[in-house]
């Protein structure tokens, strides 16, 4: 995101506590006149020099692996932290994006999803700190537009993926790929058979800096329809790497969903948008990643 804000001519405030995130994603970035990395955890009051245009609120742990580590600070950031950056964007007359997720929709009942669907989730889950987190978040982002007239967005994000992933945050892009690329046996949670949309980061961006300008202010799905089976996928990526890993089933973990795949008629309607990178490009880019970084696999 901060790439494109860049490369659109923007100049960005990156603020970042780094409980789950990496400083080198941005190393490329630091020292340019336009870009300023800011170590600050949005829990606490941010004060920000001079005017802006917008605040983009996309600070949370995001995987399961990491908000089930980090429970109450993923609830904190969605409560307290999304006042605090609304409270910013309201004190400098901007406008305020929200990244949320698909996981509002909880094991949804409605296939494929669609933004008036109202959700499937479990209040009191172990996914529930991730999944409530995020509705308290949206709920919070329309009541300051509806009391204080805020210009604010809301994207619902699917299942994303690309380079500058953590091989060990626990979705299931990083795991194939790092299972693979060291010749390991590719973990299947259940039979497989549940599926997921996943979209390039690089669409994902697009889609975002589209709703950012837009003056829709209710939720926007942006994620890629096209759907596969986890089985299908882990045979995509040891197909891409060339890996003989076998395939091992574990135990489905609790609440997890068993389709997810996102109606992104509204997107397309109202900012042009979809995916345009086809998984196994999206996929070849992601795994040359990892390979020619010089971080462990």
């Amino acid at each position: 995101m901060c790439d494109r804000l860049l490369a659109e001519g923007h100049a960005v405030v990156a603020v970042d506590n780094f409980l789950t995130g990496l400083e080198r994603n941005v190393a490329h970035l630091v020292g340019r006149a336009q870009f300023q990395l800011v170590r600050h955890d949005i829990t606490l009051p941010l004060v920000v020099d001079g005017a802006l245009d917008a605040v983009l609120n996309m600070a949370s742990p995001a995987s399961p692996k990491d908000y089930l580590q980090h429970a109450i600070a993923t609830l904190d950031v969605g409560s307290a932290g999304t006042r605090n950056m609304l409270e910013l964007a309201r004190a400098k007359g901007a406008r305020f994006l929200l990244t949320s997720t698909s996981e509002c929709y909880g094991d949804p009942l409605e296939h494929p999803q669609s933004e008036t669907y109202w959700g499937h989730v479990n209040p009191v889950g172990p996914r529930s700190c991730y999944d409530e987190s995020k509705r308290f978040a949206e709920a919070l982002t329309m009541a300051y537009h509806r009391t204080y007239g805020l210009r604010t967005n809301i994207a619902r994000i699917f299942n994303t993926y690309g380079p500058r992933m953590k091989l060990d945050d626990g979705r299931v892009v990083p795991s194939f790929i790092g299972q693979a690329l060291r010749g390991e046996a590719l973990t299947i949670f259940g039979d497989g058979s549940q599926t997921r949309s996943f979209c390039y980061v690089s669409d994902l961006v697009d889609g975002i800096y589209r709703l950012m300008q837009s003056d829709e202010r209710y939720p926007v799905n942006l994620g890629n329809p096209n759907e596969i089976t986890i089985c299908e996928f882990a045979e995509c990526v040891r197909r891409i790497t060339g890996s003989r890993s076998p395939i091992v089933n574990r135990p489905l973990p609790e609440d997890d969903p068993k389709q997810r795949r996102p109606d992104i008629s509204k997107a397309r309607r109202l900012l042009g948008w979809e995916p345009r990178v086809p998984l196994e490009d999206g996929l070849r880019l992601t795994i040359g990643s990892f390979r020619s970084s010089r971080i462990p696999l």
